[in-house]
């Protein structure tokens, strides 16, 4: 099952290049780096950032007072130097030749192959930088407007080489200042973004795609109404997927996606879609809306991507501290679906920096948290192999802590797994079903990967009633039956 790493590439290169003294790029980068990258149990990178930033798009970041307000947040000491500007306001699908160049990447990538790791790399389908080469090679790509436009709404239209385009936004939010719109709508824009992804394609084994239900047909014209034109047939993503896998068959398609629409957005081709409603449920409901959750369609939830942070979200050590994360760790990490885990994760940073800046402030590294990350990675690949069942906890009539327990199993040709999880600062007991029916008149021996504890249970009364189990506040068990 995948298991995405995500790096922003800014950062990191500059903090590899503090560390050995020299300017580092992709093609550059140590071969022990790359062995820090590849760690048991990861088996994709997401380089993110790689793309020509726009300046632009940097010199109307410089005079947002609000986002300057932002970096100086993250990082006090925050000087102009600092701002790079945004990787989601692209100037060119091109690698950024500071930071290496194509030459770069594909060294990037050769490393990561020979370490059995697959590259992702973005995808910005809903708009482009103001100094993009489309607004002058191809205008019909973009969402148009006219003088009276820029006029009347300086704040959501633009002018450049003396046309006037739409910003881009989405329905819900004012416009981005930084952006130009493109039009889903458009013929023009449809094979542009084939073009754009299969040149993608030629130099990583997936895509990740920004707020990719942005382009859906009745998203887009809830957006933009008849500026657009009408909508095609045809919606946006089911003409542009198949077209690329035409040249690379093999392309993982990811979707960052919100408002409940994962769920169409795997219909129209996406392997895995953000599994937001997850996260939300873990860092602010219990453990019924949790397991309502996973209730799900499996095929639906093998579709997911399971995560407690990234670049868009706040670190998880400071929205979930303690033994909260642990927890919530465990359960992304050995769900169905794919798992995606940030950079700085594993050593409890709590600073999200803005992907505008290329530096970070210096934290502390909180050894336990990479020990216990160090233990989580590796159990969860040996975890996720085979079927997998989500598994109703009972309890009893003078204690319903068992209301706060998760379960679930995984049963493969040769391993069996069970995971539970109390989702709850008191402590849990309860009783948990197992759906192997061999355990009759035999002995069920338990090890819990992550402490290493062993078990012993009756195997008859496993299956009469169920594995007995007590759990402290935020406690879980990931154990290898056997």
């Amino acid at each position: 099952m995948t298991v995405i790493y995500e790096i922003n590439v800014l950062i990191w290169l500059g903090e590899l290049s503090g560390r050995y003294g020299r300017r580092i790029t992709l093609g550059e980068v140590p071969g022990e780096a790359w062995d820090e990258v590849a760690r048991p149990g990861v088996d994709t990178v997401w380089l993110m950032g790689v793309w020509e930033r726009s300046p632009a798009g940097l010199a109307v970041a410089l005079r947002d007072e609000s986002l300057l307000a932002s970096f100086r947040d993250a990082l006090p000491d925050l000087t102009e130097a600092d701002i790079a500007g945004s990787p989601y306001c692209v100037r060119n699908y091109v690698v950024d030749e500071s930071l290496g160049g194509p030459t770069g990447l594909a060294e990037a990538r050769a490393q990561l192959a020979s370490r059995g790791l697959r590259l992702i790399l973005d995808h910005v389908p809903n708009h482009v930088a103001p100094d993009h080469p489309w607004l002058t090679d191809r205008p019909d790509c973009l969402v148009r407007g006219t003088p009276d436009d820029l006029t009347r709404s300086p704040e959501a239209f633009i002018e450049a080489g003396g046309q006037i385009y739409a910003r881009g936004r989405d329905p819900y939010f004012p416009p981005w200042p930084d952006v130009v719109q493109l039009n889903a709508f458009s013929d023009a824009l449809r094979a542009a973004a084939v073009e754009t992804l299969v040149a993608i394609g030629d130099q990583a084994d997936g895509v990740r795609c920004d707020m990719a239900m942005l382009l859906m047909n009745d998203v887009f014209a809830k957006t933009w109404g008849d500026r657009a034109g009408a909508p095609p047939a045809e919606d946006f993503w089911p003409y542009v997927i198949p077209r690329v896998r035409e040249h690379h068959p093999d392309l993982l398609f990811v979707a960052e996606a919100y408002w409940d629409l994962e769920w169409a957005l795997q219909h129209q081709g996406f392997d895995h879609c953000y599994d937001k409603r997850l996260y939300d449920r873990l860092l602010h409901e219990d453990a019924e809306s949790v397991h309502g959750h996973l209730q799900a369609d499996l095929a639906y939830q093998r579709g997911l991507v399971r995560f407690l942070e990234n670049h868009d979200e706040p670190r998880a050590a400071a929205t979930l501290p303690g033994t909260r994360e642990r927890v919530a760790a465990v359960t992304v990490a050995t769900l169905p679906g794919a798992t995606l885990w940030h950079e700085g994760q594993f050593e409890g940073r709590r600073v999200r920096p803005p992907v505008f800046l290329s530096r970070r402030p210096p934290e502390p590294v909180d050894e336990e948290l990479r020990e216990f990350y160090g233990r989580l990675l590796p159990a969860a690949f040996d975890v996720r192999v085979g079927d997998w069942s989500l598994l109703t906890c009972t309890g009893w009539p003078d204690n319903d802590t068992h209301r706060n327990l998760l379960a679930w199993s995984w049963t493969g040709p040769d391993t069996r797994h069970v995971v539970v999880v109390n989702d709850s600062d008191a402590p849990a007991q309860g009783r948990v079903p197992l759906p192997w029916y061999d355990l009759q008149d035999r002995t069920c021996h338990l090890t819990d990967l992550l402490s290493a504890q062993s078990f012993d249970r009756d195997g008859t009364e496993l299956l009469s009633s169920g594995l007995y189990v007590d759990l402290p506040g935020r406690g879980s068990h990931v154990l290898w039956a056997w």
